[in-house]
């Protein structure tokens, strides 16, 4: 047993084979906390900005370490920081943000189940084509909607309003969220559906005693997918609402606009980071719920 023992010990191979999976790994841990450095230092920088006294930044340039540090800016970025002419600060624009992403992701996302429920499950004669023409709008450039939106927001006096944004918003992601529910109900068995027309079950019966019971994980995916696309998306807010009425991410490119006065760059910098904070948390959240589901056929 002790001749065993010495003999495992001193196998060249075992060990010369142990050494290469402890360097495989350094050098792949290296690489990627190298890339993850690179990634995440513009956040870094502009965080450390928003401590610093807006004198020492002019004098010391954007890259470097706080002499003095003051969470002040962050307040005065809330409440008092002067955007587009009203002194309010962010507040009322991420308000404005909250109003129009939480509707539209709830809406977008519960007429995404229906319409995958119904493609899915539910043959007729050119589902197909119903279903090529609604992902026709994955692939349709925002830009080119522009002037038809334009159109109907007038026609229904929505125009300037969170309202209408809610309504851009839904509609626009009304195309991901069927393609990620269809895709994610074929998997649903068959046999399921036809148990419960047997028994009686109606339309909306299995829409919510089958469907929605095993819906979490795309439900989840979907929530996050328009969460973070509605609440970042800043070309019609910009383009459909001015002053007061803009959401927030259309608010802070005011910033790079701003050309004549003095340019309060830690101010600035805080009021960036309230704008990224609600998609982070979403993420961060369930960030590992929305890769299970992506996996579980949301993407196939």
């Amino acid at each position: 047993m002790a001749d065993t023992i010495q003999r495992q010990e001193f196998d060249p191979l075992a060990t010369g084979g142990a050494n290469r999976r402890i360097r495989a790994r350094v050098m792949i841990y290296g690489v990627l906390t190298l890339f993850a450095a690179i990634y995440l230092l513009p956040a870094l920088i502009i965080f450390l900005n928003t401590l610093r006294p807006l004198d020492e930044i002019v004098r010391q340039g954007f890259i470097s370490w706080p002499g003095t540090m003051s969470l002040s800016h962050w307040g005065e970025a809330w409440s008092s920081f002067c955007i587009g002419g009203t002194c309010e600060g962010v507040s009322r624009y991420f308000i404005n943000s909250l109003l129009m992403t939480v509707p539209a992701t709830a809406l977008s996302t519960a007429l995404g189940l229906v319409n995958g429920y119904v493609l899915s499950k539910w043959r007729f004669r050119g589902d197909a084509w119903v279903f090529g023409v609604i992902t026709l709008g994955v692939f349709l450039p925002a830009q080119m909607t522009l002037l038809p939106w334009a159109f109907v927001l007038g026609k229904l006096g929505l125009s300037n309003t969170i309202a209408g944004l809610v309504l851009v918003h839904t509609v626009q992601g009304v195309s991901f969220t069927t393609l990620f529910c269809r895709n994610y109900f074929l998997n649903v068995p068959d046999d399921l559906i036809k148990a419960a027309r047997i028994d009686g079950a109606g339309f909306w019966r299995i829409f919510r005693r089958i469907i929605l019971p095993l819906s979490p994980p795309i439900l989840i995916v979907t929530v996050i997918w328009q969460f973070t696309g509605i609440w970042n998306e800043f070309l019609f807010g910009t383009v459909f609402t001015s002053g007061a009425n803009q959401p927030i991410t259309s608010a802070i490119v005011a910033f790079s606009g701003s050309g004549t006065g003095e340019r309060h760059y830690n101010v600035e910098a805080a009021s960036v980071i309230m704008a990224a904070l609600p998609p982070l948390f979403i993420y961060l959240v369930g960030g590992k719920y929305f890769v299970r589901g992506l996996t579980q056929g949301a993407v196939k």
